[in-house]
């Protein structure tokens, strides 16, 4: 037996739990979770379903076949993921450091379970750090004059290394909207801050000045509207008055480590799923 999950969104209907149940069923799949949203607002409907089943080719493509016929008839988008092949990540980062750091000792740990082939900078501050865990580390530096080969060298390195996932671990670096539109939904930011509040430079520092309560982290998918893509995960800290703008960005710091490992760890097990500007979220 190997485990699959299916991910679908189609529009909402009667039925369409039974009907993909019933189709595992048929195939002596046995399912493990089972997750669905039906959204009232769009009348659509998401689904996504952790199941076993039989290794043999032909029962692999005999529920391909059986999936393509459920999409054709119910409007579907679907995909059928191996839940045991690790997704592919490539992280680029700038200066600091701090959640490219987590993120790297959470791999190494064994808490994401995914593959890291790569780590881009455009400085060449953390190359060591790569070296240390054994991961290849290029440094491409960008201005407006080498922007566009950058970009083009990040687009060759990602398919070369069959990237499955981008994560913007701090990488302060705006990508252009070819780069965001032919990637859409496979680039994880995160913002160092509280979105859509204190966006900039020097978030932390706008939230003192404000006399802010809370501060956090938001960790969204890509698009070429800047910070504007869907959210998948937000953190928040209750800060007061007696802190300083560096106390708020320390507590800040360890907002975006967590929000943003938790966000990969949920994309890369099949758990989000974009609905327009928003995502659903299977805990």
């Amino acid at each position: 037996m190997s485990d699959y999950v299916l991910t679908l969104d189609c529009p909402d209907a009667i039925g369409i739990v039974h009907t993909v149940t019933g189709l595992l069923a048929e195939r002596r799949c046995n399912i493990t979770d089972s997750a669905q949203y039906g959204d009232p607002e769009t009348g659509h409907f998401f689904m996504r379903v952790s199941f076993a089943g039989s290794t043999a080719e032909a029962e692999k493509l005999a529920l391909d076949e059986g999936f393509g016929a459920l999409a054709a008839k119910n409007g579907m988008t679907w995909t059928l993921h191996d839940a045991r092949r690790k997704q592919r990540v490539l992280i680029l980062v700038s200066r600091a450091g701090h959640c490219l750091n987590d993120l790297l000792y959470r791999y190494r740990a064994g808490i994401l379970q995914m593959d890291i082939p790569a780590i881009v900078s455009n400085h060449r501050d953390f190359y060591q750090l790569a070296a240390w865990h054994n991961v290849p580390f290029h440094c491409w530096p960008v201005s407006a004059a080498t922007k566009e080969r950058a970009e083009a060298q990040l687009l060759q390195l990602i398919d070369e290394e069959k990237i499955d996932l981008v994560v913007l671990a701090r990488y302060m670096q705006i990508l252009s909207p070819s780069v965001c539109d032919r990637l859409r939904g496979r680039i994880i930011n995160i913002h160092h801050s509280f979105l859509p509040s204190f966006k900039g430079a020097k978030p932390y520092h706008q939230a003192h000045a404000r006399g802010v309560k809370l501060i956090g982290a938001t960790a969204h998918y890509v698009t070429s509207d800047l910070d504007e893509g869907p959210i998948i995960d937000q953190e928040v800290e209750r800060v007061d008055h007696a802190m300083s703008a560096d106390d708020l960005a320390e507590v800040g710091h360890d907002c975006e480590n967590v929000c943003l490992a938790r966000a990969v760890r949920l994309h890369i097990e099949h758990r989000v799923m974009i609905n327009g500007n928003r995502t659903v979220v299977f805990k």
